[in-house]
């Protein structure tokens, strides 16, 4: 590692506000995709399978602990809502994660320090090496820094938990059809990667400034990679929503 790279991560570090041995957040911050063009290097996928496990209790405890009074159904929800991945991309979006993450010439060209897809991975696997080095106390209070912002906005809790419907009530409040979503698929059949692409068009009568809008997203499944979609055409539609009218 640079000491460039090493200033950067340093920045990083301080965001998180913790610390954290500079080879296991190097490869935390490694994609498949850096390893297919460098000869196998090992990459974040299992210290992502660790995270995520790590991620999920420290969630669920604290909501457990702070909700007394919800349901499991309800605590069920908000816990899929925290640990979505919508919810983890816009996690690393606000601490600038994509600008570290070690990418494969492809993704790079294709806008991958932006996929949430990738984001979310990443997010996962910074907390599974928090987890290795740092030990479990550390880490968990790294999850509840994270989702602090998420879990303290009510707003949150709908689009993250239920993208798909979210978008398509405020597609409809805004003046346009439903949604209309394409799916591709790539990859092995033991790895299979998914791209999704939803698009709204003004509805028969809409207003003449509307125009057609359309969001991708990528994922290991179907549904997650319309979610993804989904969630980001919901804050597209954003300006579009009709303001309140004024109580008399």
């Amino acid at each position: 590692m640079t000491s460039e790279s090493g200033d950067v991560r340093s920045h990083l570090l301080a965001t998180l506000q913790i610390e954290l041995d500079a080879d296991l957040l190097d490869l935390a911050l490694t994609h498949r995709s850096y390893s297919y063009e460098h000869g196998g290097v090992p990459t974040n996928e299992r210290l992502e399978f660790l995270g995520d496990s790590v991620l999920g209790q420290a969630v669920t405890v604290m909501l457990y602990r702070d909700f007394p009074d919800l349901g499991e159904g309800e605590l069920a929800k908000r816990r899929a809502s925290l640990v979505s991945t919508v919810a983890l991309a816009d996690i690393a979006r606000g601490i600038g994660l994509g600008e570290h993450l070690k990418l494969g010439r492809g993704e790079e060209r294709t806008g991958g320090r932006d996929k949430a897809s990738i984001l979310a991975d990443t997010m996962e696997a910074v907390i599974g090496a928090t987890y290795l080095d740092r030990g479990p106390e550390i880490a968990t209070a790294l999850v509840l820094r994270l989702v602090a912002p998420l879990r303290n906005d009510p707003r949150r809790f709908g689009v993250s938990m239920d993208p798909k419907t979210s978008l398509q009530e405020r597609a409809a409040l805004s003046g346009y059809a439903a949604p209309v979503y394409l799916i591709a698929e790539s990859g092995p059949d033991h790895r299979k990667s998914f791209s999704a692409t939803v698009t709204v068009t003004p509805a028969p009568g809409a207003k003449k400034s509307l125009v057609e809008l359309s969001s991708s997203g990528e994922g290991s499944s179907k549904k997650q990679a319309e979610s993804v979609a989904a969630a980001e055409l919901f804050e597209k539609l954003a300006p579009f929503v009709p303001s309140a009218p004024l109580a008399p």
